[in-house]
Formats: structure tokens, C-alpha cells, sequence
């Protein structure tokens, strides 16, 4: 009885995707470096960050998923839910450039989609509104940082070079370069001021600036009627 094995390797594609896994880490662990002061070597992060290794662990899921392995995507997924609090589902679509920074609590969706250079940190959700099917998760464009606490739910897009303050509940679409705050989010045009890229603090805030517009437009009115007031008295004498 003779046994025939017919298998057939592209190792040049195996060395192409070993390439851009390799490239991929690279990056991933020099974006962290740039953005984070406390990163102070290339192998404290690749050791001790837990957003570094969500984000490991997803590349391998997603690819899984892609090949309709969607049973071992979830296992793996899950298996770096456990080991760093970050739940990231393999059906989710993630540029280059990603930093989940101390990462806790961190979810997102099955249909979100982050572009590249963006920014999350701990407690954000990028989730959805409801049961419905199809698209039901934000799409971040690049270079979007998304603050503490954050919530982003629904299908829209927030745009490129939009920050995201601390704690807001985002449940609409944010144009590029602007800034949303609040529960839920506004829009901040912040007039000039700048405000850092990584700055979750310095950043105005809406309410305490449309108290103050009220103000303003009461001592305005005030002031009117003291002259009204004043010319009705002149008229009576």
C-alpha cells in the first residue's frame, strides 16, 4: 500500500506575511515609544504593555477570522480578553499605528473600524446602539484620540484628527479636527486655543462656555433697560 502526500507551501507567501507581522510589531511598538514618556525601551513594551499585546493577539484573530476560522478568532480574542482586560472582536478592522494606552476595560465592536495613528485609553467602548445587523459600530478615522471613559455608539464616523474627551457619550458623527465633550457630546470649536493631542484635560468645556454667553447677554439686556429706564424718567420730568 502506498501513501501519497500532496502538500503544497508557498513559501514565498509565508515569507511575505512573516515579513509584515515582523514590520507590523515594529511599528506598533515604536508608535508606543513616541506616544507614551513612561515606555523607556522597545522590550518594556513588548513585555509589560497589555495594550501592545491586545493588539498582537487581535492581528492573529482578525487574520483567522478572515479565513473564516471565526471559532479559533474568538478563542484567541478571548484568551487576551482574559490576560489584559481588552476586548477586541476579530471581525473589527484596525489600521497601523494603533495605542490602547494602560488599556483596562477597553472594548470594540464587531463591525468598528479604527483608522491609523489613533488613540484609546482605558474604560472606552466603541459599541453599538441596539440588535440590529450589519454595520452597528463607529468608524474612527486616522489620527482620532478617544479619552478615558469615552463611549462611542453607533454606526457613524468620527473624523480624521478628532479628539474625544474623557467620559463622553459620543452618539453622533463628529466632523474631522474637532473636538466632542460632554453626555451627551457636543462639539467644542476651540477658537484658537490649541489643545494637545494626548491633553484630555485642557479642553474647553461647553456648558461653563454657554453660561457664560447667558451671562453676557444678561448684563447686556440689563444695561438697556438702566437707559430705558433712565430716558423714561427724563421724558416724565
Amino acid at each position: 500500500m502506498q501513501l501519497k502526500f500532496n502538500i503544497n507551501v508557498d513559501l514565498d507567501q509565508i515569507k511575505n506575511n512573516l515579513i509584515t507581522a515582523k514590520n507590523e510589531i515594529a511599528n506598533d511598538i515604536k508608535v508606543i515609544r513616541e506616544r507614551d514618556p513612561a515606555a523607556t525601551s522597545n522590550l518594556e513594551v513588548a513585555l509589560l504593555y497589555s495594550g501592545f499585546h491586545a493588539v498582537l493577539a487581535y492581528r492573529l484573530s482578525h487574520a483567522l477570522y478572515t479565513h473564516d476560522k471565526r471559532f479559533a478568532a474568538r478563542m484567541v480574542s478571548q484568551g487576551a480578553r482574559f490576560l489584559t482586560g481588552i476586548e477586541i472582536h476579530p471581525g473589527a478592522k484596525i489600521g497601523k499605528g494603533l495605542f490602547i494606552d494602560h488599556g483596562s476595560a477597553v472594548v470594540i465592536g464587531e463591525t468598528a473600524e479604527i483608522g491609523d495613528n489613533c488613540t484609546i485609553y482605558q474604560g472606552v467602548t466603541l459599541g453599538g446602539t441596539g440588535k440590529h445587523v450589519g454595520k452597528r459600530h463607529p468608524t474612527l478615522g486616522n489620527n482620532v484620540m478617544v479619552g478615558s471613559g469615552a463611549k462611542v455608539l453607533g454606526p457613524f464616523k468620527v473624523g480624521d484628527n478628532a479628539k474625544i474627551a474623557a467620559n463622553a457619550v459620543v452618539l453622533n458623527e463628529i466632523p474631522a479636527d474637532s473636538t466632542a465633550v460632554g453626555i451627551p457630546a457636543r462639539v467644542v470649536r476651540t477658537s484658537g486655543k490649541k489643545v494637545g493631542d494626548l491633553d484630555q484635560v485642557h479642553i474647553p468645556d461647553p456648558v461653563a462656555q454657554e453660561l457664560c454667553r447667558l451671562n453676557i447677554r444678561l448684563e447686556q439686556l440689563e444695561e438697556k433697560l438702566k437707559e430705558k429706564e433712565a430716558s423714561e424718567g427724563d421724558k416724565t420730568e
